[in-house]
């Protein structure tokens, strides 16, 4: 670890890259109605890393709230396992940041050879765009939940659609003063743990992507800690076994059906392993304009933007640029 580094404000950007993704609905209703017309027999949400990650809100929605199957690939796991439930009537949304990752354009590339539709989103389109259908650009977290929102609507999921349309109004700033108001709590988080042997990351239900998210690509990938993240479920099979006053824990608490999981995780760790253990909890943001009816289904997206904050608070105390890399872009793998 080298001096520290100044601390990255919160992105400028952050409520207009939420605006301009949820100005894509229409385009995205208009993709998912043609793929019902034509006879919609599955979804596939399909990624590597975070843009894997970007997919259980979404993924999650779905297997709750609609009867169309849907599943959720690592982009590798698509290309090598070539399930036989892909193919024409297949709907299958594909994430990366650059557009260049190779394993998910192999994927994009496999899948609409299956006839499938594919529809991506990235930031600059690049070379996964060239071999969709369809391509968008946008925050991958949103975008693929915005995905869930249309099929479900186009498939006839009764439910209050103004209503979510008011949320998504409201959603930009939200987002913004959920930074805003986490500020502080990321900065202790990583004050404290920034010197940890190891860091386990624990969340439930479509939180869990910001588990395994904050473990491997934060603090593994682009802070080179030892960390691991699991599902809160899971963390009683045997990891809390491990865990004590001497073991650093972050215990993610959303606001979705799975949210007992997540408080059983605390109660547990409040009673034997308090000491170095944060719990970062959406209930207690205010996220304005949010209706409460809908809080748990933005609260993952919210945890997003918190985990997004701990990282550069990470970075800034421990002087470890997050995009210092001793493997990735650099050698061939």
């Amino acid at each position: 670890m080298t001096d520290q580094l100044p601390l990255k404000p919160i992105e400028s950007d952050l409520t207009e890259k939420a605006r301009n993704t949820i100005a894509q609905r229409p385009q995205l209703e208009e993709l998912v109605a043609e793929a019902v017309s034509k006879g919609l027999r599955n979804v596939f949400f399909v990624g590597a890393g975070g843009s894997l990650i970007a997919a259980y809100p979404g993924h999650y929605l779905l297997e709750r709230e609609d009867t169309v199957p849907v599943y959720k690939l690592q982009s590798d796991e698509l290309n090598t396992g070539r399930t036989k439930r892909l193919g024409e009537g297949s709907l299958v949304f594909l994430a990366s940041y650059t557009g260049k990752t190779k394993e998910t354009v192999a994927a994009a590339q496999y899948a609409r050879s299956t006839g499938a539709t594919v529809a991506i989103v990235s930031k600059d389109g690049g070379p996964l765009a060239e071999a969709a259908n369809v391509a968008f650009t946008g925050q991958s977290d949103l975008f693929l939940q915005l995905a869930a929102y249309a099929v479900m609507r186009q498939t006839g999921v009764e439910r209050d659609w103004a209503l979510l349309d008011q949320a998504l109004e409201a959603l930009p700033e939200a987002l913004l003063s959920a930074a805003q108001e986490h500020e502080e709590r990321a900065r202790i988080v990583a004050e404290t743990l920034k010197d940890e042997p190891i860091t386990y990351v624990l969340g439930s239900g479509p939180s869990f992507n910001w588990a395994y998210g904050l473990a491997m690509c934060f603090l593994q990938e682009m802070q080179w800690k030892h960390a691991a993240g699991f599902n809160s479920g899971e963390f009683f099979q045997g990891a809390f076994e491990v865990v004590n006053d001497d073991v650093a824990v972050i215990n993610l608490l959303g606001e979705d059906p799975s949210r007992p999981m997540a408080e059983r995780a605390k109660r547990f760790l409040d009673t034997y392993a308090s000491k170095k253990t944060f719990h970062i909890d959406t209930k207690n943001l205010t996220l304005p304009g949010i209706p409460a009816e809908l809080r748990g289904e933005f609260s993952p997206l919210a945890i997003a933007v918190l985990m997004d904050r701990v990282a550069r608070h990470y970075e800034a105390v421990r002087g470890h640029d997050l995009d210092k890399r001793n493997y990735m872009f650099k050698v061939d793998y």
